[in-house]
């Protein structure tokens, strides 16, 4: 009896290494195991979901943060995600913090020494940008594909419709049970509007996004 026949599924289309890999192949890799990774604990994770308390999730669901798109460039791998727990860490230097979740694709892109773009969006013009990353992308597949970019002085892409970036380098990571928090320094921004708020996201429930 073959695997199919037994109903199993391919995680993911196998991966032909023909030469010496670079990184694209590593990042092809890295991302198709995280995909392995988010299908196997899937059921888990639904049910840890279920099983916080009522009041508790609400109440803590009404923490908000901010909508952003962080962008990094490593070698020849690129990556991009959709966060919202985004904090100003210090001020001297100046330094922020992101928490990002372990079974996160970019996150391999955001060890100590690694440098990467906060995309801040703008309120009432962050719609298709959050439906475009919020995509589940194909291992190797062009995250950026139809988004307008430039590229930042650290080599990451800044996107031209955000209201304002952040260009940052990873000092430390704080290692918690689902997720690191990424503490990184600041080392130069703009803003594109003057007059442009940040979006905002609400949650009704604090056990997920």
């Amino acid at each position: 009896m073959t695997l199919q026949e037994a109903g199993l599924k391919e995680a993911f289309p196998p991966i032909e290494v023909k030469d010496a890999p670079r990184e694209a192949i590593y990042q092809l890799c890295d991302e198709s195991g995280t995909d392995l990774g988010q299908a196997l604990s899937k059921d888990a994770a639904i049910q840890k979901m279920k099983s916080l308390d009522g009041d508790l999730d609400k109440a803590l669901g009404r923490l908000s943060g901010g909508l952003y798109i962080i962008t990094a460039k490593k070698g020849g791998a690129t990556s991009a995600m959709l966060a919202s727990w985004v904090a100003q860490a210090s001020t001297e230097p100046l330094g922020i913090s992101i928490a990002v979740a372990k079974d996160r694709a970019i996150e391999s892109l955001m060890h100590v020494g690694d440098r990467f773009v906060l995309n801040i969006l703008e309120e009432g013009n962050y719609q298709h940008l959050m439906r475009h990353f919020l995509r589940r992308f194909k291992p190797g597949q062009d995250r950026f594909a139809g988004v307008e970019t430039q590229l930042a002085e650290n080599g990451s892409p800044i996107l031209n419709e955000a209201l304002a970036y952040l260009e940052c380098q990873v000092v430390t990571r704080l290692e918690g049970d689902d997720h690191w928090i990424v503490y990184s320094v600041v080392d130069s921004g703009r803003v594109s509007n003057l007059d442009g708020l940040t979006a905002v996201h609400h949650r009704k429930v604090g056990n997920h996004y």
